[in-house]
């Protein structure tokens, strides 16, 4: 069935909207700074995207005590594969595309982090060792070369409620931080946590 209305190019879709906010501009980086380090070791869950080389595209989740996502340096982290179903959907499309991203959430938070990259399914045994949990290390590790890391606002997770009445854990970077580390200056992060509140509430819709 045809849509009349239907947006078929860049240019008809820009034209439904503003400009970017500046500060989403910003907020990309190419490596994992300190409040994204601090994030993904606090995170428990995490979505895994995947695209494999027949077109065939995948969510899938990810998740175990907070900081089974190792970093091992800023330009690389590391998934365990722990036990599942073995149908292997998102490794599948590993082997055929190792484009991958990943989106890190905390109970209670409503910023939630993105990290794309390539990934590499590794057995290395020293590796597979690190990452073991109960005694039981992964079968193989995902090793992801990062190649864009980005913070999102809390709105999605406002409109939603998906946390309800879950409180925010203490120490979890805050956006104010994570813009701080961004501008690399004298960006005031403590105004603008403050701020967040009233300013998010006015733009939810």
């Amino acid at each position: 069935m045809s849509d009349p209305h239907a947006v078929t190019s860049l240019a008809a879709l820009e034209a439904l909207y503003g400009e970017a906010n500046a500060n989403s501009l910003l907020k990309v980086r190419r490596d994992i700074d300190v409040p994204s380090r601090d994030f993904i070791a606090r995170s428990p869950f995490c979505i895994l995207s995947t695209r494999g080389a027949d077109g065939a595209v995948h969510g899938t989740p990810r998740g175990d005590a907070p900081g089974f996502v190792r970093v091992l340096s800023g330009t690389e982290i590391a998934l365990p594969d722990r036990r599942g179903n073995n149908r292997l959907d998102a490794l599948r499309d590993i082997v055929g595309d190792p484009r991958v991203a990943l989106l890190f959430l905390i109970p209670g938070v409503g910023e939630t982090l993105r990290v794309a990259g390539r990934g590499t399914i590794t057995a290395d045994p020293a590796l597979c060792a690190q990452l073991a949990e109960q005694g039981r290390a992964p079968a193989t590790v995902l090793r992801i070369a990062v190649e864009e890391v980005y913070f999102q606002c809390a709105r999605a997770l406002l409109r939603s409620g998906l946390w309800g009445d879950t409180p925010r854990p203490a120490g979890v970077p805050t956006a104010g931080q994570f813009l701080k580390s961004a501008t690399a200056g004298a960006f005031d992060a403590a105004t603008y946590d403050a701020e967040a509140p009233a300013r998010l509430a006015a733009n939810l819709y």
